[in-house]
């Protein structure tokens, strides 16, 4: 996601019961949030965050609320518990940001980091902070604040009277980053700034040892404040009660979270009319409605929008949000991502590609797995297609050499010589196991559904010599792209694999469940509930993810408590959480047919290698 539209929807939030929550614990505005850690009364504070947290803003409120106070404020920043910065860079280089430019024309992937913050400590100088810490309680007057990335590291968590996490949505987070407000880690001073590198250092390095913190201090709520520092101007103060509150509420919903909207060359305007977009976006290409990395999660109470990363509630509420079976198969990850592929009236198809089957991913990158993906199409225009596949008889090299001699010659292919298309309807369904050559075509909206993955592995094979909303030329990625296309992955098996006739599941009065898309080589199965007046459904201890297709508005409440409900409009997605248990989708069109596409953990998830 390097270049969002700086645009927060406001009408994706989700309005809480507010009984039990006491939002009076809060302080709004970022003196009054340093005011309320000075008021903790704690001698020794740790201050961490994710990624761009803006610690040196909430430096200076700290020195002013404690001049207010007479008190006496002593300051270690965490950066200067580093090790040298050149030597952090050169490491980084070696083993996470290979610059192979046969590889990786344009240098756009890399190997995640493993580590924690404390490899990039000193261990001299995090030995004498442990001391430090440990004293200075007994000793002295005033108050000592540790404060930068790392503050919360694994040997200084339980040193503090005080913990205190500050957050950056991520959409803010890259938003940051691009206006040049972040200095990577390990960043040595004097080399040129480039921002595609440093969003680069930032998804392999800065945002995954953020990530792994986060993960580790909300698993238990090992911290005693949160301050939602996505707007430096207007920073939030929650004590963690007031968090957990909010948590476990938000999760007694069906929910949903807050998209981010991204521009690009083959965008379409469905979206951006559905949605009423800003009109300064030139067209809406990726709509990331539930890329768990990418979004947030709003939450209203008695009128006051409290907005975390959605990671943050996944990290605290992970068993609650998707069951114990997906904690414990997938960890603290949210297994399966949503967005919206929109060419609808736009200038011409997404790229022909393809993504990273397991044994490369993994050596390649440090991901969990493979990179899955499906195709539901939503909205179809004049002659829309779906690539699927290679053609019969196509041998995959004369593929590879024509898109090769193609970027080296700047000729045309003909690449529907070799790539099969599908003529896409609404309702159709198409799977995408890893290693298979695709694309959406021109002139449609594709709801995209993907395994598991941190980053995105699009190794685009051939973009038509097209250039960027930039005016570069868009990379391809064909040394990676060779090696991961997976033979046999042509027309007569994609007919009997990967595009499926509805089969009957369920049904009951007035309303259909069918599967649409099951497959051993996916670990997810796709659904549709077609209905005219209601159904109910129950989650069994696994999620459900819920897009209205086809249709203009639902109810989706609990039916243990009908007041834990969600209205849904056309597109949206919403999960369900697994905790919900029976639950009901309500039709609120009269004498209208809606059908929801659902998404779950298919039977039998966890028992895959």
């Amino acid at each position: 996601m390097f270049n969002p539209t700086d645009y927060a929807d406001p009408h994706a939030v989700n309005v809480l019961d507010p009984q039990g929550i006491d939002i009076g614990l809060a302080a709004f505005g970022s003196r009054e949030a340093a005011g309320r850690l000075l008021d903790s009364g704690a001698r020794t504070i740790g201050i961490d965050g994710y990624t761009t947290a803006s610690f040196d803003v909430l430096r200076r409120e700290l020195e002013a609320a404690a001049a207010g106070r007479g008190l006496s404020v002593r300051f270690v920043d965490t950066r200067s518990l580093m090790r040298p910065a050149d030597e952090l860079t050169a490491g980084f280089l070696a083993d996470n940001l290979p610059s192979d430019r046969e590889k990786d024309p344009v240098l756009l992937y890399g190997k995640l980091y493993e580590g924690e913050y404390e490899d990039l400590f000193e261990k001299a100088a995090l030995a004498e902070l442990s001391e430090t810490l440990d004293a200075f309680p007994r000793s002295g007057e005033g108050v000592l604040v540790v404060c930068g990335h790392g503050a919360l590291c694994a040997t200084l968590l339980e040193r503090y009277q005080h913990r205190c996490w500050m957050d950056v949505i991520p959409r803010q987070a890259i938003l940051n980053v691009k206006a040049g407000l972040y200095e990577n880690l390990g960043w040595v001073e004097g080399t040129e700034w480039v921002f595609k590198q440093a969003a680069r250092r930032c998804y392999f390095i800065d945002f995954e040892l953020a990530m792994r913190s986060r993960m580790r201090i909300f698993a238990h709520y090992s911290f005693d404040s949160y301050i939602a520092a996505s707007r430096v101007d207007d920073m939030r103060f929650l004590p963690v009660e007031l968090v957990r509150q909010i948590f476990r509420r938000g999760l007694e919903y069906p929910f949903r979270c807050r998209p981010v909207y991204l521009e690009g060359v083959w965008g379409g305007y469905y979206v951006k009319e559905l949605r009423r977009l800003p009109e300064s976006m030139k067209n809406c290409a990726w709509v990331f409605d539930m890329i768990p990395m990418e979004v947030s999660t709003a939450f209203v109470i008695d009128g006051t929008e409290f907005e975390f990363p959605f990671y943050a509630l996944v990290q605290a509420e992970g068993e609650r949000l998707m069951g114990r079976l997906s904690v414990e198969h997938f960890g603290n990850y949210f297994p399966i991502r949503f967005n919206y592929d929109d060419t609808f009236h736009s200038s011409g198809n997404m790229s022909i590609q393809c993504h990273p089957v397991r044994d490369y991913i993994r050596a390649e990158n440090g991901e969990f797995d493979r990179q899955d993906e499906s195709y539901y199409v939503v909205v179809t225009g004049q002659e829309a297609k779906t690539y699927l596949g290679f053609r019969d008889g196509v041998e995959i090299p004369d593929f590879v050499e024509a898109v090769k001699a193609s970027e080296r010659t700047k000729v045309p292919v003909d690449y529907e010589k070799y790539v099969n298309a599908v003529g896409s309807k609404p309702g159709m369904q198409v799977m995408i196991p890893a290693g298979t050559i695709h694309a959406s075509g021109r002139n449609q909206v594709v709801l995209e559904i993907g395994s598991l993955t941190v980053g995105s592995y699009t190794y685009k094979m051939y973009d038509y010599l097209r250039l960027d909303l930039d005016g570069s030329p868009r990379p391809l990625h064909t040394y990676h792209g060779e090696r991961v296309l997976q033979p046999g992955r042509t027309a007569s098996w994609i007919r009997e694999n990967l595009v499926q006739s509805p089969r009957a599941l369920r049904s009951g009065e007035g309303w259909e469940e069918y599967i649409v898309g099951e497959h051993d080589l996916l670990y997810f199965s796709l659904r549709n509930v077609r209905f005219t007046k209601g159904y109910e459904d129950d989650t069994q201890g696994r999620f459900h993810v819920l897009s209205l297709v086809d249709g203009h508005r639902v109810m989706v409440r609990s039916l243990k408590d009908p007041s834990r409900r969600y209205i849904q409009h056309h597109l949206d997605i919403i999960v369900v959480p697994a905790d919900m248990g029976p639950y009901e989708v309500v039709n609120l069109s009269e004498g209208t047919t809606v059908t929801i596409h659902k998404t779950l953990l298919k039977d039998g998830f966890e028992k895959e290698p």
